[in-house]
C-alpha cells in the first residue's frame, strides 16, 4: 500500500524509514555507482532529506520499504536548480505549482506493480495539492519505465548520449493519466483515494500551496 509521509513524521514508521534509506544506498551507491553519501548504518541520505520533504512510499505487508519517491516544492532548494542548471540552459524552475521529484527507488525484488503505484501516488499528490507539474532529473534507464507506464515527461534538456545520458523533464498532473496508472498498479480508484486521504486532513492541499 501507499503512504504519504513528511520527513518530520518518519519516526512514526521506524522500520519503513530505515529500510527505505538502506534500499536507497543499495540502489544508488551499490548498483548504480552514484557518488552519494552512505552513512555508517548503511543508509543513504542527503541535504534534501533534511528539508522535510514529502515521501511517497510503497509499504510491504511486513512494514518494510518496497519503493519510494521524494517531493519538494521548487520554491525552495532543489536538486534541479542547485546541481543541474546546465540541463535547463541556466533557467531555474521555481513555482508554487511545480514540485521536484527525486530519489525514485525500488527495493530489491519489488513487485512490478510498485513502479506504477509510485507514479500513481505522485499523480494523486499533484491533483490533490492543485499542482500543475512535477519536475525531475532522470537517467536513461528510467525512460523505459516511463514508457511502459504510459506517463512520460516533456523533455527540457539532455546531456550525454545513449545509456550515459541524463535529462530533466516535466510531468503534467493530468487526471486523464489516472485510469492508466490505476490499471498498471492493479488497484481501484477508491483504494488509491483512501491511501491518500488517510495521510492528510481535509485542508492539506490548501496548507501545502500556502506554505510553498
Amino acid at each position: 500500500m501507499l503512504r504519504y509521509i513528511y520527513a518530520d513524521d518518519l519516526t512514526k514508521f521506524p522500520k519503513l524509514a530505515r529500510s527505505m534509506f538502506k534500499d536507497r544506498a543499495r540502489q544508488f551507491a551499490d548498483r548504480l555507482g552514484w557518488e552519494v553519501e552512505v552513512q555508517a548504518d548503511g543508509s543513504e541520505r542527503d541535504e534534501y532529506d533534511n528539508m522535510n520533504p514529502l515521501y511517497v512510499i510503497w509499504e510491504r505487508s511486513d512494514g518494510s520499504h518496497g519503493g519510494s519517491m521524494r517531493f519538494l516544492p521548487t520554491t525552495g532548494d532543489t536538486m534541479v536548480n542547485d546541481h543541474f542548471l546546465h540541463l535547463t540552459d541556466g533557467v531555474k524552475i521555481q513555482s508554487p505549482f511545480i514540485w521536484e521529484c527525486t530519489r525514485f527507488c525500488l527495493a530489491p525484488r519489488s513487485d512490478p506493480r510498485v513502479s506504477a503505484a509510485l507514479m500513481l501516488g505522485g499523480l494523486e499528490l499533484g491533483i490533490h495539492f492543485n499542482l500543475s507539474h512535477a519536475v525531475g532529473v532522470f537517467d536513461a534507464r528510467m525512460v523505459r519505465i516511463y514508457r511502459r507506464l504510459g506517463w512520460g515527461p516533456t523533455l527540457l534538456g539532455t546531456d550525454g548520449h545513449g545509456s550515459d545520458s541524463i535529462s530533466v523533464g516535466l510531468w503534467a498532473f493530468e487526471p486523464e493519466v489516472r485510469p492508466r496508472l490505476l490499471e498498471r498498479a492493479r488497484t481501484s480508484s477508491e483504494v488509491s483515494t483512501y491511501w491518500f486521504e488517510r495521510s492528510f486532513d481535509f485542508h492539506a492541499h490548501d496548507t501545502a500551496v500556502q506554505s510553498a
